[in-house]
């Protein structure tokens, strides 16, 4: 059988080979126990891409996105076809599992020439950054290796193909990166900014002055805070929270918590706290207490941080804190590049890669190749001090005279 490389013998003739809607669907349901809310969301953005260009009659623009949005919230979560799925939305999900090609027209070679450029497009038509095609080239060659090993296909058409995404840019923008003064400029400005600036304002000097991620700020309780009277104090890490559309969580919550990034189920991370973020912590557990289910940081009503809330208020701390230029430029566009801004503080500030790689709880592999040494202003530095080396009385090589 050509489309499974089984013998002919084993092969069901009543058995209709599937479509691409059909497997993906059994696929996603076998993956969705083994991987976290982002992972599943991911997934099924790749794999909606890859099915808007699998379908074998056209569709224009309106219809298109009234598919893209059944399949993605829809037709490739487990819940599709519970309440109260929309009928609209059972209507899309049918027709397309009527019009999608067969999972093994992907081994020909002109279908998958014809699919991998448009997974390296956005909706909108322009080209996707080079780590997002990447990204979804890797989802589908995994789903692709599921049908292999379930023998509807004889092999991963995508590893024999020569296509590849554009290069993706790895190392962090330096021009992302604030220095402590432009640090402390915006943890100023979240403190002022209503309502909710002064309760998070330690949420996102905690990023900062120990490279906390954002979802492992909004897990954070107080019994992982080793604060003490004076001087340096410790916060253990056990898990993280990460900010997800509920619909993707198994508690239909918005923070679902998980292991640490890069850890075990279990496994725990240790990081200095400098003095001036223990007073800031003491403070604002003293001041707003430690509730609900124990988290340190809470929104407004005293439930779990939004992450769109969150960002909201760190865009009009921006605003208020950057010059016009800056605040048109990357700079700190992102409360996690206050994560970028202490690593690279520590690394400028002469601590050996291997203790901040433990610390931020990287391999120092991967700590060397996206964390540049770069923290706005630094290369005016040592420029600077490029030039004190020369000596103002450097001749030119040549002709003698001053530079």
């Amino acid at each position: 059988d050509l489309a499974s490389g089984r013998p002919m013998s084993l092969v069901d003739p009543q058995a209709a080979p599937p479509t691409w809607y059909e497997f993906v669907c059994q696929y996603t349901d076998s993956k969705w126990a083994q991987t976290s809310p982002h992972h599943r969301e991911g997934t099924a953005e790749a794999l909606t891409t890859a099915t808007l260009t699998l379908l074998d009659s056209p569709v224009d623009a309106a219809r298109a996105k009234e598919i893209r949005s059944a399949l993605l919230n829809w037709g490739y979560n487990i819940r599709r076809g519970s309440p109260p799925q929309p009928d609209a939305v059972t209507r899309h999900l049918d027709w397309v599992n009527r019009h999608t090609r067969a999972l093994a027209d992907l081994t020909q070679p002109p279908v998958l020439r014809h699919l991998l450029p448009q997974i390296a497009m956005k909706v909108d038509g322009t080209r996707a950054a080079g780590r997002t095609a990447a990204w979804k080239r890797s989802i589908i060659s995994t789903a692709l290796n599921h049908a292999v090993e379930d023998c509807l296909i004889a092999k991963n058409p995508i590893t024999a193909t020569s296509w590849k995404p554009a290069r993706t840019v790895t190392a962090v923008d330096r021009r992302a990166v604030v220095n402590p003064d432009q640090a402390r400029a915006l943890l100023d400005a979240v403190r002022t900014t209503p309502r909710s600036g002064h309760r998070l304002v330690a949420s996102f000097a905690i990023i900062y002055y120990f490279d906390l991620r954002p979802e492992e700020a909004a897990h954070l309780r107080a019994a992982n805070l080793d604060l003490p009277g004076e001087g340096w104090g410790w916060i253990t890490l056990d898990g993280a929270a990460p900010d997800v559309d509920k619909h993707w969580s198994d508690s239909g919550e918005r923070r679902e918590t998980r292991e640490l990034k890069h850890r075990a189920v279990g496994e725990s991370r240790r990081v200095p706290c400098p003095p001036a973020l223990v007073a800031l912590l003491k403070f604002h557990i003293h001041e707003y207490g430690d509730q609900a289910g124990g988290r340190v940081f809470r929104g407004e009503r005293g439930d779990a941080l939004v992450g769109v809330s969150y960002t909201r208020l760190w865009a009009r701390a921006r605003r208020a804190a950057l010059t016009p230029e800056q605040y048109t430029s990357p700079l700190a566009v992102r409360p996690y590049d206050l994560r970028h801004a202490a690593v690279s503080t520590w690394l400028n500030s002469g601590v050996a890669p291997t203790q901040v790689a433990e610390w931020a709880g990287h391999s120092v592999a991967i700590l060397l190749r996206i964390y540049a040494k770069c923290i706005d202003g630094s290369e005016a530095l040592s420029l600077n001090r490029i030039e004190e080396a020369l000596g103002s009385d450097s001749t030119h090589p040549r002709t003698g005279g001053h530079l």
